[in-house]
Parts: structure tokens; C-alpha cells; sequence
């Protein structure tokens, strides 16, 4: 699953040069389960408070827009966001990463 995927529910409206259909069952599961009780049981575990699942209808509000848009534009805006999102990693060139390893763990070099 792709990020956009993870974070709206939606089937990838690109691969490999083929347009696909947007999906919003993916979204509608999410939505389903995050009112079922083992959901609210273990947020409740976790963080001591239930789970009003706001995230999870802003989820299913997004697509249905999507899908009322025109195939063209609902897939501008799908790319639009995937540029938009930060990168998880940080990347570095193998002299700063070189320099960062050492500055973390250089002092398990040191011979006692």
C-alpha cells in the first residue's frame, strides 16, 4: 500500500501509466472498525480516552469528494498531495552520515 493508500484510504490512482478508479471501501473499513469495541478498547488502554474517529470521517468525506471530481483533476490533486508530503528519512551524503555514526556511537570504539 502506498502512503496516499495509508493516509486516505484510496486505491493508487496511478501504476505503471495506467489510471485506476478511486476506491473509498478502504475508508469505509477504517471508519467501521475504529467504532468497534476492540478499537475503543485498546485506545482506551493506550491513551485513556476513546476514539471519536474525526480522522477516520475526514478520511471518507475526502474520497467521496474525490470522486466527485473529474478523473483528471482528482488525480492532480492525488499527485498535488504525494509531492506535498515530507520525507520519513533524512538523507545524508556518506560523509555526514559517516560523521553522525561517530558522534552517536564513536565513544563504543574507545578501548577501555
Amino acid at each position: 500500500m502506498s502512503s496516499s493508500e495509508e493516509e486516505v484510504g484510496q486505491a493508487p490512482s496511478q501504476v505503471s501509466g495506467t489510471v485506476r478508479k478511486l476506491s473509498c471501501s478502504a475508508c469505509f473499513d477504517s471508519l467501521w472498525f475504529c467504532y468497534s469495541p476492540v478499537h475503543q478498547m485498546q485506545q482506551y488502554y493506550r491513551l485513556g480516552s476513546l476514539d471519536n474517529c474525526s480522522n477516520k470521517w475526514s478520511a471518507v468525506v475526502d474520497c467521496l469528494t474525490l470522486k466527485t471530481k473529474g478523473s483528471a483533476q482528482a488525480q492532480e490533486i492525488l499527485e498535488t498531495r504525494e509531492k506535498d508530503k515530507p520525507h520519513i528519512w533524512t538523507l545524508r551524503t556518506p560523509e555526514e552520515a559517516s560523521s553522525h555514526w561517530r558522534d552517536l556511537y564513536g565513544h563504543l570504539d574507545e578501548v577501555e
